[in-house]
């Protein structure tokens, strides 16, 4: 009987844990926290912190051949889920602010400053060149864009630079606002924009096409980002397939979020998680992020000055392609300063920029690299 239950006790996971497992296992659990009691993009947060809960779970082998989410990962790894996500926000997503005011894709450049910034002091840290690429690509807040170009660069650093991606982008509402209050004063704060312009429906229509041509001839190595984004948007603008867009709006991006969430969670086993250099790419990845929000911020200040005190800064903060959470964060703080200021859709214009911004530098990063 004795031997019994010692057999029993050996099968179990109680038995084989290690302390690293109870530490990814209790990370996990903050970030569940995070995500169900202070509603942190709980959309991403919940299906990565499950992911990862899961699989330091010793002894079940989801990750392992043929194990559950090993096969769902296969989508994550050959870098099918991350276009599929971009189709989905260009279906839900209004160009319409980034066409009413085009200075405002100069916000959502400047924010990219943050992945080149990175990607040289991952090199001097050691960091190949694919490597560092990678790890840049953190600074444009856009997770699929960095699950994209690892899964084509550096496969063996895709779980540490997915839930560094991830979770700083459930995190923009922690992270960007005392970075915005540094850089900005109270007054600047204060500034309200004038009404955007009416944009007609043939503009919204052209634009995607426009940007498709011009962005995959320049850089082919960014079709796949480019290109499903904006035929996402395309189907949302044209009218004529509504069905499509409404599935691309809806059920597929909630089905894709939950395969990426919980694969990217997946990839986080502590085994390979918990060393020196995970520690260094998540540090990276939080400069990165600080840095693009920064220079957003800076480029705002710029853009106020010389327009006469009409360009509200924070919206530069905005320019990380984090749709829409950046967008919201502007908007939040503004109304903290000035409770009639309305600056969201001033804000939407960079935001969208970003994340064209963060693929074409995902493509200049793949056609050196890859």
């Amino acid at each position: 009987m004795v031997e019994i239950l010692q057999n029993f006790w050996q099968s179990t996971g109680y038995a084989a844990i290690t302390y690293q497992e109870l530490i990814m296992i209790t990370i996990a659990c903050i970030f569940l926290y995070l995500a169900v009691a202070k509603g942190y993009e709980p959309y991403l947060l919940i299906p990565i912190a499950f992911g990862m809960l899961l699989v330091n779970m010793p002894l079940s082998g989801l990750m392992q051949d043929n194990g559950l989410l090993k096969l769902i990962y296969i989508g994550t790894e050959k870098g099918i889920y991350p276009p599929l996500i971009f189709l989905c926000v260009g279906a839900s997503t209004d160009f319409g602010p980034l066409i009413a005011n085009p200075r405002s894709i100069l916000l959502g450049a400047a924010a990219q400053f943050g992945i080149f910034f990175t990607f040289i002091g991952a090199i001097l840290l050691g960091f190949t060149g694919p490597e560092a690429a990678s790890i840049g690509i953190i600074g444009g807040a856009d997770g699929p864009t960095a699950l994209y170009i690892t899964s084509m660069l550096a496969s063996d650093l895709l779980g540490p630079i997915a839930i560094a991606a991830y979770s700083y982008m459930a995190l923009v509402p922690v992270i960007q606002p005392p970075i915005i209050r540094a850089l900005t004063t109270p007054e600047e704060r204060k500034i309200k924009m004038e009404q955007l312009r009416f944009v007609s429906k043939t503009e919204k229509i052209v634009f995607p096409i426009v940007v498709t041509i011009f962005c995959v001839l320049l850089l082919p190595s960014a079709a796949a980002l480019i290109g499903m984004l904006m035929f996402g948007n395309l189907i949302r603008e044209s009218g004529v397939v509504p069905k499509l867009a409404d599935t691309a709006t809806n059920s597929l991006m909630y089905i894709v979020t939950i395969f990426l969430g919980i694969t990217v969670g997946g990839k986080s086993e502590a085994a390979l998680f918990l060393t020196p250099s995970t520690l260094m790419i998540i540090a990276l990845g939080l400069v990165a992020f600080a840095i693009g929000t920064a220079t957003g911020v800076l480029f705002g200040k710029l853009m106020c000055k010389l327009s006469g005190g009409k360009i509200n800064p924070m919206i530069g903060a905005a320019g990380v392609s984090a749709v829409p959470m950046a967008a919201r964060v502007v908007q939040r703080e503004g109304q903290k300063n000035n409770p009639s200021n309305f600056l969201l859709m001033h804000a939407m214009g960079p935001n969208v920029a970003g994340v064209i911004g963060s693929a074409v530098a995902a493509g200049v990063l793949l056609m050196f690299f890859s």
